[in-house]
């Protein structure tokens, strides 16, 4: 029989799994995000945790002896092209080093983590882009040999498996591209969409750490934090506010929400305490009331990024 206030896994009752995004810039700090982790999962609180790492890719990329490339698309969204060589560094610094990194981190605080990548066990999955329409020099073009792809389906069950046996799961790209024969190949996936996935799979809350408070009415105005969107009138105005990689959060947060989630906070990364925090009210927060009847599909971008 379950304790009173907890269900047969031991978490409590009535509260849904919590999905935080631990950005992968060199200004986040995951310490505070570790301790917070350690003490839900210690309450008895399911946690998973997505991991991006653009900069340590970048740093891989160039210890090779190559270039980062960034596209700009048609749609006015910049982010990465990952050619065969770029996708091999890719592998390297995420699953490899940054996933494995994390997870002792959280093993170190107290925390049964287990490190996943986007392939293992199909987690994150979805069909591959071999190609991608960009802009350069203000022409549109068609650019191959991309390996990126955008998320379709969540492997909920694997995730839920761990969770009810006291796991904490890790997560980061690259995902399982699917290719039109059939075969599989890992490529990149955007890190905020991917936990945005993850967490309307859940039907979790999402926590999108990032390196300032939330989304400023002015970015370059700290002091205009907006500090909720519950309608689709004020989900519009952070829409419009929202600029460059807030702009990626705001999708991926409309994306958690219309798969499932109740609600999504965008949170500073290096505040005291900044999950518990997040949950407590602080940053930005969008309701899944603000999407009002229209729970369609997010737009698609072509570039993506973790």
């Amino acid at each position: 029989m379950s304790e009173e206030g907890t269900d047969a896994g031991g978490a409590p009752v009535g509260e849904p799994p919590v999905v935080v995004k631990i950005g992968g810039a060199k200004a986040v700090d995951p310490a505070g995000a570790v301790d917070d982790v350690a003490d839900l999962a210690a309450d008895g609180r399911r946690v998973v945790v997505v991991h991006g790492g653009s900069t340590v890719v970048d740093e891989t990329i160039e210890r090779l002896g190559m270039e980062p490339e960034y596209v700009e698309s048609a749609s006015g969204v910049t982010g990465r092209f990952t050619d065969a060589d770029a996708m091999e560094a890719f592998t390297m610094a995420m699953a490899g080093k940054l996933n494995t990194e994390l997870t002792a981190l959280f093993r170190e605080a107290g925390v049964d983590a287990v490190g996943l990548s986007g392939v293992d066990g199909g987690l994150l999955s979805g069909p591959r882009k071999s190609a991608v329409r960009v802009v350069e020099d203000g022409k549109r073009k068609i650019r191959r040999g991309e390996h990126s792809g955008t998320i379709e389906s969540v492997n909920a069950e694997l995730l839920s498996g761990l969770l009810d046996d006291g796991y904490t799961p890790v997560v980061s790209p690259p995902m399982e591209g699917k290719e039109n024969d059939g075969g599989v190949t890992p490529v990149n996936a955007d890190a905020d969409r991917a936990a945005a996935a993850v967490a309307g799979a859940l039907g979790a809350d999402l926590v999108l750490l990032t390196d300032v408070a939330g989304v400023y009415a002015d970015p370059e105005d700290s002091s205009t934090l907006i500090e909720s969107a519950a309608t689709p009138d004020e989900l519009a105005a952070l829409e419009e506010a929202a600029e460059g990689f807030m702009g990626k959060k705001v999708m991926a947060a409309t994306e958690a929400l219309s798969g499932g989630s109740a609600r999504v906070v965008v949170a500073d990364a290096n505040a005291d305490d900044p999950i518990l925090a997040a949950l407590g009210g602080s940053g930005t927060t969008i309701e899944r009331s603000a999407l009002g009847e229209a729970d369609g599909d997010a737009e698609e971008t072509e570039a993506v990024d973790a």
